[in-house]
């Protein structure tokens, strides 16, 4: 049985320069709202893996979608919002008019985040166990399909892998954090 994990290609939503932390919110909702922009090209590995595979999960995020739609145009997608990227928390911060690349923003809320801060969103306690969940999902697709790929999202696949490996599966202990990243596990009987 192969459980594969592979991050959704990257957003068309692009914002170049720097936003306040209350603009931040508007660009981090964007950013949900809109699919991929098509890269031609992709690891050789995620084609692959994600080609042979009996079925392919997404999100139900218009990026992790339509990223399994351009991988494998043949295979149906089942999609659940089990498996939606981690939030970040929203803002009560007041932080007048300091001005931050949305990537700033998405690193301090996710720090924050980690150490306990979650105003107005699932907190790291819940996302882990919404992860057991989502592993646990997986396991039993992989029982019935053999070979799973789940289209997701860089956070919530990290979460997923460490559930998958607590769980016996064996794999690559780090996931990438670039788009397109694939990383397979596999349970031997």
């Amino acid at each position: 049985m192969e459980i594969s994990l592979i991050r959704h290609g990257k957003s068309q939503f692009i914002h170049k320069g720097r936003v306040t932390f209350k603009e931040f919110e508007e660009w981090a909702k964007n950013y949900d709202l809109h699919g991929i922009s098509e890269e031609p090209v992709c690891p050789p590995e995620t084609f692959q893996k994600i080609t042979a595979a009996n079925i392919v999960i997404t999100s139900d995020l218009k990026r992790s979608v339509e990223s399994a739609k351009l991988l494998n145009l043949k295979a149906g997608v089942l999609k659940d919002a089990l498996f939606r990227e981690t939030e970040l928390p929203a803002g009560s911060m007041k932080l007048f008019n300091i001005k931050a690349r949305p990537a700033s923003w998405a690193i301090l809320l996710r720090i924050l985040w980690f150490g306990g801060y979650s105003n107005e969103c699932e907190s790291l306690k819940e996302a882990k166990q919404r992860a057991e969940k989502a592993a646990q999902h997986l396991i039993v697709y992989s029982r019935e399909y053999r070979s799973v790929a789940l289209v997701g999202h860089g956070f919530f696949n990290m979460l997923i892998a460490k559930e998958l490996q607590r769980k016996g599966w064996k794999g690559k202990r780090k996931l990438g954090a670039k788009h397109w990243n694939c990383v397979s596990y596999v349970l031997r009987n």
